[in-house]
């Protein structure tokens, strides 16, 4: 099973919430996922991110997006 690190969008209309999630890389967007690892708002430019979660996830061959991947290269995620 091929694991991706990836948004799930949720909030209203024009408002978007996003989590970071753990999911398998053939379900669908907002589909089942195997963990939450943080989230984010793009309204308010905020990111929490468990790294400790990422890192695992990550040493285990998960992959993030390429969007993920731009949060956690801007945020500093994996450099803390």
């Amino acid at each position: 099973m091929a694991v991706k690190l990836r948004l799930q969008r949720f909030g209203n209309h024009k408002r978007p919430f996003y989590r970071i999630v753990a999911a398998d890389a053939k379900a669908p967007r907002d589909g089942k996922f195997l963990e939450i690892v943080g989230t984010y708002e793009p309204i308010k430019g905020a990111v929490a991110v468990d790294s400790e979660k990422v890192q695992a996830w990550m040493n285990n061959g998960a992959q993030p997006t390429d969007t993920v991947k731009s949060l956690f290269k801007k945020f500093n995620v994996l450099n803390k």
